[in-house]
């Protein structure tokens, strides 16, 4: 029953940062999802790879971890690979190359 703690990072979808800065414990699947044969939905026997914890902080989940005996992996937060720019950067007139179309 081990666990895993990260920091959720932006969906493909999000263009800000709401519903990020916080910390997500979750429990590694113990048993592999199966196929139903009849429906051919995904299940699983395993409830706790249903529960996610969410923190404020990195050190409340893992002083929780620590505190009910979780062993856990903390997976740090990657910095963004590109600057965030705003569609109004293509308009600015001080700019070193003039934008065309």
């Amino acid at each position: 029953m081990s666990a895993r703690i990260y920091s959720p990072s932006r969906t493909a979808m999000q263009s800000g940062t709401a519903k990020t800065g916080h910390w997500v414990l979750e429990f590694e699947p113990e048993s592999p999802r199966r196929i139903d044969p009849l429906m051919g939905y995904t299940s699983t026997s395993d409830a706790k790879s249903q529960v996610h914890l969410t923190f404020a902080t990195k050190e409340e989940a893992v002083a929780y971890a620590q505190k009910h005996g979780i062993p856990f992996r903390l997976e740090e937060a990657k910095p963004p690979k590109r600057r965030q720019v705003s569609y109004a950067e293509n308009f600015r007139y001080d700019r070193k190359i003039p934008w065309t179309h």
